[in-house]
């Protein structure tokens, strides 16, 4: 990579920084472009953060991602919030504006829908009841972009019932909240399944979920993208479900910022993939 003094220069920052996979991503897709560019980590404390996002159009930044654990503290931080981020309740792209004004996006509810779509193309918003694990931001970000893509149901279960009530706040008439005890029971009817809980994840404790009352032709997806194949994953794709992992959202979420800062709008296929999981498995 050759820099010149033209370049275009945006990052991601979180505390820590070390284990974003957004570095690698996104200068993926600058080698490929041949962009005059560079994409750079920031680990910045907490305390730091509006001094550091502050200084982005001082330094001629075009922007930045970011990650935990500074994705709610932006939201009072940039100078205009677009109605997705204020919704979900936290911002993950940032984008200077010619004026050096700071224009925060969340982009997970993007990802998510893009992914869905690109590999489970027979799902559609219409197709049935869509149960949602978990009532964390990813959640939260998943709630949003189904019930906006116009799905008619959505049921959200946690293992804390008072976060499931806030996640299903965000499409009133649209979603309900379900004791966790409920979950089985819950996928009845379904005609997809999204665990954004981190149940499951490599170190983490397994997601212990009956699949027996699930439809076959439901669609299950798993955010969790280490290990890529979870056993939620696995015990679908053996009883006959159509099955959508966890990497392509971190792909397709990518797409927006990318698109902002650096004028080319990337594509995401499977070179991507394979780059970005020759990293996950090393």
């Amino acid at each position: 990579m050759i820099l010149t003094g033209k370049a275009r220069i945006a990052g991601v920052m979180g505390w820590p920084v070390s284990h974003s996979r957004s570095p690698r991503l996104h200068g993926f897709w600058l080698e490929r472009y041949g962009i005059d560019g560079a994409y750079v980590p920031f680990a910045i404390r907490p305390e730091d953060v509006e001094a550091a996002l502050r200084a982005l159009p001082k330094l001629g930044f075009a922007g930045t991602n970011v990650t935990v654990p500074h994705k709610e503290t932006l939201l009072r931080l940039v100078d205009d919030v677009d109605p997705v981020a204020r919704r979900i309740g936290a911002v993950n792209t940032v984008v200077v504006g010619a004026d050096g004004s700071l224009s925060g996006s969340n982009t997970d509810a993007f990802g998510f829908l893009e992914h869905l779509r690109a590999s489970a193309p027979g799902w559609s918003p219409a197709a049935g009841p869509a149960v949602i694990l978990g009532a964390g931001g990813a959640a939260r970000a998943v709630c949003a972009a189904l019930a906006d893509a116009g799905v008619g149901e959505i049921r959200i279960l946690n293992r804390t019932r008072e976060r499931a009530d806030a996640v299903a706040s965000l499409a009133p008439g649209v979603a309900s909240s379900f004791d966790w005890r409920e979950r089985g029971a819950a996928l009845g009817g379904a005609a997809l399944l999204v665990n954004t809980t981190t149940l499951g994840m490599a170190g983490q404790a397994p997601l212990e979920l009956d699949l027996a009352d699930l439809p076959t032709t439901a669609v299950v997806d798993d955010i969790v993208y280490v290990p890529l194949e979870t056993e939620l994953l696995r015990a679908a794709r053996a009883r006959g479900n159509v099955v959508v992992d966890g990497l392509g959202m971190l792909l397709h979420q990518a797409r927006p910022g990318f698109a902002a800062w650096f004028g080319v709008e990337p594509q995401v296929d499977d070179a991507l993939r394979d780059f970005l999981l020759a990293d996950l498995t090393r």
